[in-house]
């Protein structure tokens, strides 16, 4: 008989509060980059009923309108008019700025290794530790509950701007629960999809709608079955939504922005921090080493764990696990991510060329898997030469 398990990962739509605030955090970002890319940027957003504001500290030589970035990007994702309880136009935004505290880019700025040798490296700009993982369960080598939920977030925002659900307004959330059996995905158990809505749209006409121009168009009939539940709005009614019926927050969707819970989480955000922030830098580097390992064929699996200590260049510490399903030894394996990895975050940013205006386009569907974007760190470059070296 095989053996079940039942895998759930949830994804959320661009309307959703915290993905409101992840977009304008990562819009100032990229911005600021756009004129600066030197500047040293955390940026945190929240928002509720009428009003966003931003708060951080943020080190740059330019000049950004912080508010008008935050209505362009409120109008782009829908919320522009009052009855939807969010409005671009009359919003108000507040903003509590600082600059980078000077301690802190004391080490940034130069590594404890190369201080005083004439050499330059940049020093991670905080402890603590970030996970990297891939997985041969789709195309883009990442977990089949995540990559159908955010599928799904981005079918409901589609038909919803389209035109094709003219009912639907931006807050909007998914979730799919997949049996494994043997380890292997076998079929989609449970489909839950909330969708904000206009007052007269019918539960009725809502869940015929998101049923066949949502699932249906995303999840493969193999993977759908006579006895796959769908709940559909399950409270009967989702009129009010957006900043009005949740306040935001930037950082609040950290498992959706990564692996669905699949696999382990470092604890640090994405949104709103530039590249020396390791939370997010080395999140990409660790995903594009594990990614390489699965393609290459060395696993089925890979997890990769980095350590950082703060103003210091090198992890101080690396750890792969492969779930019992690599070709060749974890430490084999550690000791191929050491030879053709650079994780120290100059070397990070110099391989992706992170210091440029990318990370908006991120901060709703996650960061990894997203096959319609040319990330670097989703790239297979170094996968031929790892299965040569193995």
């Amino acid at each position: 008989m095989k053996k079940e398990m039942f895998f759930t990962s949830e994804s959320v739509t661009e309307g959703h509060p915290d993905k409101l605030c992840d977009q304008i955090a990562d819009s100032i970002l990229d911005a600021i980059l756009k004129e600066d890319r030197a500047a040293r940027v955390a940026c945190e957003v929240a928002a509720t009923t009428g009003l966003v504001l931003v708060i951080g500290e943020i080190t740059t030589g330019c000049y950004v309108d912080i508010a008008s970035i935050v209505r362009k990007k409120v109008e782009e994702i829908g919320y522009t008019r009052a009855k939807y309880g969010f409005d671009s136009e009359t919003c108000a935004v507040l903003t509590s700025i600082n600059e980078q505290s000077p301690d802190i880019a004391l080490g940034v700025n130069e590594a404890l290794e190369t201080k005083g040798t004439g050499s330059h490296q940049l020093g991670a700009g905080d402890q603590g530790m970030v996970f990297g993982f891939a997985c041969d369960e789709t195309e883009e080598l990442m977990p089949l509950p995540i990559q159908l939920a955010h599928k799904l977030a981005r079918q409901l925002a589609h038909v919803r701007k389209s035109g094709e659900i003219p009912y639907l307004r931006p807050d909007g959330k998914t979730q799919v629960t997949v049996c494994y059996q043997d380890g292997v995905p076998a079929y989609v158990d449970t489909v839950v999809v909330s969708a904000q809505h206009s007052p007269e749209a019918e539960q009725s006409r809502i869940r015929n709608d998101i049923i066949e121009k949502v699932v249906r168009e995303i999840i493969p009939e193999k993977l759908l079955h006579e006895g796959t539940k769908y709940f559909i709005n399950p409270t009967g009614r989702f009129v009010t939504g957006g900043p009005q019926g949740d306040s935001g927050m930037t950082g609040r969707k950290i498992i959706i922005d990564t692996y669905g819970g699949y696999a382990r989480h470092g604890g640090g955000s994405f949104s709103g921090k530039d590249p020396t922030k390791m939370d997010r830098s080395a999140a990409y580097a660790a995903r594009h080493a594990a990614k390489n390992i699965v393609a290459a064929g060395l696993a089925k699996k890979c997890e990769l764990q980095v350590a950082y200590a703060i103003g210091v260049a090198h992890p101080v510490s690396l750890c792969v696990d492969t779930f019992g399903t690599g070709k060749v030894t974890d430490e084999r394996l550690l000791e191929l991510i050491k030879k053709h990895f650079d994780l120290s975050p100059l070397g990070i940013i110099g391989r992706f060329d992170l210091m440029r205006p990318i990370y908006a386009q991120l901060a709703a569907y996650g960061h990894f898997g997203r096959s319609e974007l040319d990330l670097p760190w989703e790239k297979t470059e170094e996968a031929k030469l790892l299965m040569k070296d193995a």
